[in-house]
């Protein structure tokens, strides 16, 4: 009667490893599959980007320097065409930059911890003293309010969706 039994289960666990090995294969597709779908509905429109180095060397040939400002603009270029910053569109954006006064205030709490923060505003469009020297207030009265915690550790990397 022991061989009876013996011989019934070795069936089950060749059929039963394979029903496991099915389900876990069709298991699989359907991730993969859910999510390439959900990967193209939420991301249909990337496009790989034109590399700098490609534009930089079309325009190279173009351009002749006339005049003794002209390797300095190529200077400023330059980074841009090795994938750096800067460039035309650096230089387009530079215009639009207002660096800040350092803020140094104490901190909330321990009052007597310090924190100094350079910071500098970019505009979309021409710059605008007022709303500058604004944000500056803002951003010192804000720092007077934050403690240590804060902004200390991993911590910290939330402060920075609050201001």
């Amino acid at each position: 009667m022991t061989d009876l039994v013996t011989a019934d289960e070795a069936p089950q666990k060749k059929s039963s490893i394979a029903v496991l090995a099915a389900a876990i294969g069709v298991l699989t597709l359907v991730g993969a599959g859910g999510g390439w779908f959900l990967g193209k509905m939420l991301a249909p429109s990337m496009q790989p980007a034109a590399t700098p180095a490609a534009e930089g060397q079309a325009a190279a040939p173009a351009a002749a320097p006339a005049s003794p400002a002209a390797p300095a603009a190529e200077a400023a270029a330059a980074p841009a065409a090795e994938g750096g910053h800067g460039g035309a569109a650096g230089a387009a954006a530079a215009s639009h930059v207002v660096d800040l006064k350092p803020i140094l205030t104490n901190l909330a709490y321990p009052s007597d911890n310090w924190v100094r923060l350079e910071l500098s505003l970019v505009f979309k469009q021409a710059v605008d003293e007022q709303l500058a020297e604004s944000v500056h207030q803002d951003i010192l009265a804000y720092m007077r309010t934050v403690s240590l915690q804060q902004i200390q550790g991993r911590v910290a990397s939330s402060i920075s969706g609050t201001i």
